[in-house]
Order: structure tokens, then sequence, then C-alpha cells
């Protein structure tokens, strides 16, 4: 029988919950109100709310990081990480979990071990390939990049998707003549919804937020992403926080519009993933 759970209980989960939504948000409020704050009253008051408003942050941060440029340029590398993964993991998953692909475990080791190995140490030897094929200072190239870091993952993360659904589904498509491209796209897709839409949301996180990569392989100010707009608020001896701030706010709000967006349609492929 259903019964309604101790106040205590229920308390108690929700003292949790507003200590986690507390750790969460302070950064954010902290962050906002530093934006609108000199760098100098940054400086003697971090934590604190502003005295004077100062909105003029946020014109200057624009210009000088170039906002404009690098926002733009962000969004189409994660879009294209994005469907670059998705193609990548979403193949090689359905191979891994389906078909008799032969030495399936040293591939699995292999891409486990990926997922372990410190992303830093092809930077060097990276830089000098894309150097004799001519992909540096290119957003191609970096796309490359991602999709080769964040596809290990994605693929081990799909095809644990992919063997949890019923092989009847599969069979019967078999039955009727479908290829195994007909079952990938048809049958097996629809049905890994939650775990595609998992993959998006990480993949196209750290695509966004990247910054060794982009920094090493793209010097042209054109082609530069938002990570790298920061920089330019840095001098010599000193960083301007207030505009940092202001820019940081640049970065992370698409992200949350996004999210804010697309969270019903998260949780609904959730759901129906674990209805199917």
């Amino acid at each position: 029988m259903n019964r309604r759970r101790p106040l205590s209980e229920r308390l108690g989960t929700h003292g949790v919950l507003a200590l986690l939504a507390v750790f969460s948000g302070v950064p954010i409020i902290i962050l906002v109100m530093n934006a609108l704050k000199t760098s100098a009253e940054v400086s003697k008051n971090p934590l604190g709310f502003p005295r004077d408003l100062t909105f003029a942050n946020f014109p200057e941060a624009w210009s000088l990081g170039n906002y404009g440029t690098t926002i733009l340029n962000s969004a189409i590398i994660t879009a294209c990480t994005v469907v670059g993964v998705w193609i990548v993991s979403g193949t090689a998953a359905y191979a891994l979990a389906r078909l008799d692909v032969p030495r399936g475990g040293v591939v699995l080791l292999y891409l486990f071990v990926c997922t372990a190995i410190p992303q830093q140490i092809f930077l060097v030897p990276l830089f000098f390939l894309w150097a004799k094929l001519g992909l540096t200072d290119s957003l191609f190239g970096l796309i490359g990049i991602y999709v080769a870091l964040f596809s290990p993952f994605a693929t081990l993360l799909l095809r644990s998707y992919m063997m949890a659904l019923p092989r009847e589904f599969e069979e019967a498509a078999r039955t009727e003549g479908a290829g195994e491209l007909r079952i990938l796209f048809s049958v097996v897709l629809p049905l890994t919804l939650p775990g595609f839409l998992t993959v998006a949301l990480v993949s196209g996180l750290m695509a966004w937020n990247e910054f060794l990569f982009a920094i090493t392989f793209i010097q042209d100010d054109a082609l530069k992403p938002v990570t790298t707009s920061f920089l330019a608020f840095k001098g010599q001896f000193t960083q301007d926080w207030g505009l940092t701030s202001a820019g940081a706010l640049f970065v992370i709000a698409p992200v949350i519009i996004l999210f804010l967006f697309m969270q019903k349609k998260f949780v609904e492929g959730l759901a129906a993933g674990g209805l199917k």
C-alpha cells in the first residue's frame, strides 16, 4: 500500500535538496554580483553586493572579447561535434552490442583505456600531425579532434543502453527482411533516444567549455571559440575581474537557456525510453 512518508523524512529530503540548490546557485549569484562591480571593487569586496551597479562591464566585455564571433564559432563547433559523436558512437555501439565483432573484448578494453588516458598527452604529436595535414586554424580540424576525444565514452554509454534492449524487436525486423542499417535507424535508435540525449548533453558541454585544444590549434581570431575570449581581459600583470565575470555570464547563459528549453524533452525522452 502507498503511504505518505513521515514528515521528518520529507523535511530531511527537502533540506538536502535545498542545500544542493544553495551550493549550485551561490557561485552564479556571486558571478552576477561581480559582473556589476568595477575591478577595484571586486578586489576589495569579492563576495558582497555591489555598491554601485556597473552595467558598462557587459558591452565592454562583449566588445573586447569579440563574443559575437566566438559564440557563433562555439555554436558551430558544438553542434557539429554532437552530430559527429552521434554518428561514430552510435554505429560503433550498435556493432559492439549486437554484431559479432572479432576481438570485441579488445575493442572495449581499448575504449576504456582511451577514456582513462589524460587528453593532454596527445597535444604535441597531434599538433605536428595537424600542421602537416593543414588542419590547424580550421574549425573542421578542431571538430575532428573533439569527435575523436569524446566518442569512446559515448560509445561505452550507448552500448550499455543497447545491451539492455530486448532482441525480440530486432528479430521481428529481420523476419520482415530489414537489414542491419534499417534495424539500427528504425528500431534501435528510437529506443535508445535517452542515451543519445545524454551523449549530446555531455559531449556538447565538453565541446563548448574546452579550452586547451582550442587555444592550441586555433590562432586566427576570426575562428576562436568562446572560451578563448577570457584572454582579452588579462593584462601582463593584472586581470580585470569585473569584465571577466561579465564575460563568464556570456559563456554560461546560452547553456542555461538551452537546458531550460530542452529539459522537458530530455525528461520525456528518459520516460519514453523506460516505458518502451
